[in-house]
């Protein structure tokens, strides 16, 4: 008997996409099925960039069809494409940049940085082309931890090219200055600053753009809520309560601007000793997953107090690039699929799409 298309959408309801949680079907990422008698063929589109999970979902989704009665042949052709979703209202898309990802903490020292930059690079790892802004006017560290020392360039003037880093585009304060000149600024100045930074820049067509925020709540933080478009925001924390007392805080100005949250990644989580192995929990235990159950926010996971992770970004090669098969790259990989899924199931921007009314004297 020959398969029908009916029998092919129930399979793929019964199959759960191991990164969005859902079935292929309600996601609308199956598509396009093709039934030519017992050869059966399917398109499923991602909405996220996923080049290490592409192999595995095609196996998932052919051994499912060919498991179907009647089917004698099944060929699942899988890949991702990346749109751009909505923003604050009244606030404009930045041309060549879909997504906008902002990195916060409420307090300094819970490694925001670091997490930024390799949740920048794991997003590039798995196929995204992507972008980092370092919104850390008085304190630059993302040249260092990209390895980057060169200067842009501008051609007219008025806008800077991106340096590159390890794949990714790089715009940085840090990168027009003198690494030990201090950034003595009145909080205007450094608005200002930020707004160049990402409006004079020459990004090109990025899929995401990391944006480093200081940490706490200031002028910076304001000035990006208002008039950065900004997708969603992930908050970074460690599990101790003087650090979720502030993390809470930078939480709610995001909510209260209607940035929408994508979730808090907890550093620091577990300490394990070099020499003897003896797991201790130095910052407490559970303190982000408590957070997220409160504001009713995802968990996008936890990463270890480890050195090699400090060692790697210290030395310009963050973990991502520095060690691509570790534990602790396949974390941030794991986070970085888990953000853009988050983006990927919000509202698209539809902007581009409406047409100008230009009126003009004939």
């Amino acid at each position: 008997m020959a398969v029908s298309e009916l029998q092919v959408q129930t399979a793929l309801k019964e199959l759960i996409d191991p990164n969005t949680h859902k079935d292929y079907v309600s996601t609308k990422s199956a598509r396009n099925i093709k039934i030519d008698g017992g050869a059966v063929s399917v398109d499923i589109l991602l909405s996220y960039p996923a080049q290490s999970q592409l192999a595995p979902i095609k196996q998932q989704v052919e051994d499912k069809l060919n498991a179907l009665d009647g089917v004698t042949s099944a060929t699942a052709n899988v890949s991702f494409k990346i749109v751009s979703h909505g923003v604050q209202r009244g606030v404009k898309l930045i041309p060549n940049v879909k997504n906008i990802i902002a990195v916060a903490s409420g307090k300094g020292g819970v490694g925001k940085s670091t997490t930024a930059v390799n949740l920048a690079l794991a997003l590039a790892v798995e196929g995204a082309r992507v972008g980092m802004l370092d919104a850390d006017i008085y304190g630059p560290s993302q040249p260092t931890m990209l390895g980057i020392t060169d200067k842009p360039e501008s051609t007219d003037g008025k806008n800077l090219e991106p340096l590159i880093g390890h794949g990714i585009q790089a715009m940085s304060i840090g990168f027009l200055i003198d690494v030990e000149t201090p950034m003595v600024w009145r909080g205007p100045m450094v608005t200002q600053a930020l707004e160049q930074l990402l409006n004079n820049t020459n990004w090109s067509e990025l899929d995401y753009l990391v944006v480093d925020l200081p940490p706490g709540t200031g002028d910076i933080q304001l000035t990006l809520a208002q008039r950065v478009p900004v997708t969603g925001a992930v908050i970074v924390t460690t599990p101790q309560d003087i650090a979720l007392i502030d993390a809470r805080k930078g939480l709610k100005m995001f909510e209260k601007v209607g940035i929408p949250i994508l979730g808090v990644v907890e550093n620091m989580s577990l300490h394990i000793c070099s020499n003897c192995g003896h797991e201790e929990r130095i910052f407490g235990e559970g303190g982000g997953e408590r957070m997220c159950k409160d504001y009713n926010v995802e968990f996008l996971g936890s990463l270890p107090l480890d050195g090699s992770i400090r060692a790697d970004t210290d030395s310009g090669k963050p973990s991502v690039v520095a060690a691509p098969d570790s534990r602790v790259t396949e974390i941030y990989k794991q986070i970085a699929r888990r953000v853009a899924v988050k983006i990927g199931e919000t509202a698209v921007d539809h902007s581009a799409k409406f047409p100008n009314i230009v009126i003009s004297n004939t």
